[in-house]
């Protein structure tokens, strides 16, 4: 358990476990690196587990400045530089594979070797020609809703949210530590990260990204339909998709050994 000290300021903190080559875990908004908490001592056997809490989340630094995908993406390239990691395996979920696809556009392939992501669709507003976004935020009228709702009554946001992120259900104690850490996240800071984050449109750029990689999908989400993402896994030129029949937005909670197998077999095959 540790920090670094991102270019502008600001303290990332971060957790490791295991030996080897680097597999870097980015959650998603309003989560921490605590969210893969159960998959943690199964992945690190194949590799040096990393996980972090983005600015504004968790442990990590909440300077009030700075909650944009492309700083996201710089603090990224800050983490990476100070662990002096090569040859990473970045894993994104949700939000997280934004702040991959904001580095690979600014930085490149610099210190990555390849890509999984979870659950993310590649533009969540809808326009005439695209209808996989998200389920709940996917114009500005949505947006506003949720921004009334994050200001008006956060725990229970948080406390619904969590509910439709899981297919199966955690018990007492998990859900109380979740939801403590999505507790430390400040409303303010959200609003202005999914104001950021939800315009975006990646569609152009994931045409044109080599690098090995998955899209991890979810048939039950009831955050984005799973057409969504899996348009990322069809047309990045080297990546595919794995489906997982029986989860929703936190597939690696629903369906944990599923996830743990593919994940370290992917492992295996780019760093064999």
């Amino acid at each position: 358990m540790s920090h670094i000290t991102t270019n502008d300021g600001v303290q990332l903190y971060y957790e490791e476990a295991g030996e080897g080559r680097p597999l870097m875990m980015i959650h998603g908004w309003t989560f921490s690196g605590r969210f893969f908490a159960r998959n943690v001592p199964v992945l690190a056997k194949h590799a040096r587990v990393i996980t972090v809490d983005l600015r504004d989340h968790g442990r990590s630094g909440k300077p009030g400045h700075g909650y944009r995908v492309a700083r996201l993406a710089a603090d990224l390239r800050d983490l990476l530089i100070a662990l002096d990691l090569q040859d990473t395996v970045l894993l994104g979920w949700s939000l997280g594979a934004p702040v991959i696809w904001c580095y690979m556009e600014l930085y490149g392939q610099e210190h990555v070797a390849a890509a999984v992501f979870v659950q993310q669709s590649p533009r969540q507003y809808f326009t005439p020609d695209w209808k996989l976004g998200h389920n709940k935020c996917y114009d500005a009228e949505t947006l506003a809703t949720i921004i009334a709702q994050l200001q008006n009554v956060p725990e229970k946001y948080d406390e619904q949210n969590l509910v439709n992120c899981m297919e199966q259900q955690p018990s007492e104690e998990e859900r109380k530590m979740l939801l403590d850490e999505m507790a430390m996240s400040p409303v303010d800071a959200r609003i202005h990260i999914m104001a950021d984050h939800t315009v975006k449109d990646w569609r152009d750029l994931l045409l044109h990204l080599n690098l090995p990689a998955l899209m991890l999908v979810a048939r039950q989400d009831s955050v984005f339909p799973p057409e969504g993402p899996a348009w990322v896994g069809e047309h990045m030129p080297n990546a595919s998709n794995v489906f997982f029949e029986e989860s929703s937005h936190m597939l690696f909670h629903d369906e944990p050994e599923k996830f743990e197998q593919v994940v370290s077999g992917f492992l295996a095959r780019i760093w064999s």
